[in-house]
Formats: structure tokens, sequence, C-alpha cells
């Protein structure tokens, strides 16, 4: 199919609201966009599991999860970036050494080493279901992303672990990829192997891991509730993601 443009979503404070669900405006502006030959991709620190009720509410078949470590375009798999088993191994150990816990991802579930209450807080601040327990999951699972779960200590991993990004997300949880890895390189990975090298691009977002994605995207779109950094590179500073900033900046740029 020939697109118009790609456009690329966060969730928690860009295209959800407080509560983060789909409004109907916004899903009416899904709608809206498709029928004018643009592709609507959510990019997000979270996995599919998470998000498919997110995905139907908006009737968005693409999306950049865990980061950058998986995509999906229309409904089909293009891309995953895995984790070693000696690498899971390693964070694992780190963490509980630093008393906080982990989680693990991949494109179809989500495990944990052990609840506490950084864990319980991080899922209840994106209204996500709390994990099972499997401490070992790495060992017979592939995985995507891992999560660390705690307050502090963001110093420590980045120090001793430097082959890794980590992204605090919430004030509970560190988003842990590979290093090569980031919502902007899965977007130059998404365009290179759709076959659209100079179709243009819309990036929105509003945290410190959509830094990546906005500046991979041509035209860069921060929402008004976000980090300063963010909207320091921005083209356009839309409204509050509760305010209708995302229809408001697709209104701005004619894709509505």
């Amino acid at each position: 199919m020939n697109y118009r443009a790609l456009t690329f979503f966060d969730l928690d404070g860009t295209l959800l609201d407080a509560k983060s669900q789909v409004t109907p405006e916004v899903a009416e502006a899904m709608r809206q966009l498709k029928n004018n030959g643009v592709l609507p991709i959510i990019a997000t620190g979270r996995t599919e599991t998470e998000i498919k009720h997110i995905m139907e509410a908006a009737n968005i078949e693409s999306n950049i999860v865990m980061n950058g470590s998986f995509i999906r375009v229309n409904g089909e798999p293009i891309h995953s970036e895995l984790f070693t088993t000696e690498t899971c191994r390693a964070v694992y150990e780190a963490v509980l050494e630093k008393g906080d816990q982990l989680s693990y991802y991949n494109e179809s579930n989500i495990w944990c080493t052990g609840y506490n209450d950084e864990l319980i807080n991080a899922y209840n601040f994106i209204h996500s279901t709390i994990p099972p327990i499997e401490p070992l999951a790495f060992e017979n699972n592939s995985i995507n992303m891992l999560l660390v779960l705690g307050k502090n200590n963001d110093g420590y991993y980045e120090e001793r672990f430097p082959d890794l990004n980590f992204y605090r997300n919430t004030p509970y949880s560190i988003d842990t990829v590979k290093k090569t890895v980031s919502k902007g390189n899965a977007v130059k990975i998404l365009k290179e192997k759709m076959g659209l090298p100079d179709i243009p691009t819309y990036g929105f977002g509003d945290g410190p891991n959509d830094l990546a994605l906005l500046e991979a995207c041509d035209i860069k779109i921060a929402m008004e509730n976000g980090v300063p950094a963010l909207k320091e590179i921005a083209d356009f500073v839309t409204k509050k993601n509760t305010d209708g900033g995302i229809v408001h900046a697709l209104q701005h740029f004619d894709l509505l």
C-alpha cells in the first residue's frame, strides 16, 4: 500500500487519557488517518500483551513495543531483538543484590522475580495487570525487554551494564533494553523493511524514552505535559494528552 505518511504514537501521557484509555475522539482520529492514507503506529515501552485492548479500541494494527525491541506492521511481525540468557542472568543477580525486583518481557508474556511495593505501584501506575512470578523465566523463554522495579539505583545499573539502555518511565520502574535498541532505531528499521525510505514521519511523545523516537522522525511533536528535553527538540508542542492534544496536532499538520 502507498502511504502518505507514518505516524508514531507513544501511549501513556500521549495517545491515552489520564486513565490510560483511548477516548472516542482519538479512536475516530485513528480511523480518519487510515482513510487519509496515513498509517498509525503505536510506539511504547509496553509489550503487546499489555496493549491489545488499546490497539483494539484505537483500531490500530501496527506497533513498536518494548521500546523498539519488537515491531509489527499491519498484524505481521517484522523485527525482534532478544537478550541472551547470560545478560538476563547478570541483571537478575544485580537486581536482587540491590533489593529490587525484575520483570521479563517478550511479545506475548510477562513474568517477574517477585512482588514488592515498587512493582505493584509500577503496574498500577499504567493500569496494567501485575505479572505472575517466575524468577528464572529467561532460562526457557525468549526475552526482549527487562523492567527493573525500584525507586533508586539507576546510576548503579547504568555503570554496571554499559551495554544496556535504562529508561526510567515511572517513579517505580526502569525499562531496560539492549544499547542498540530504541524507538528511534525501530522507526528506521520499520521504514527499511517496508521499503519506504522517503516517506514523511511524525513522532508524538511525552517522556524520556521518546527522545530517540522524535529524533528519528521528520516532524517532532511533544505533548504540553511532556518533559522539557522533549519540548526543546520539538517542531510543535501540542496540548496536553488530557486536553485533546493528539487531535489538535493532527489537525495542525493537516493529517485529518
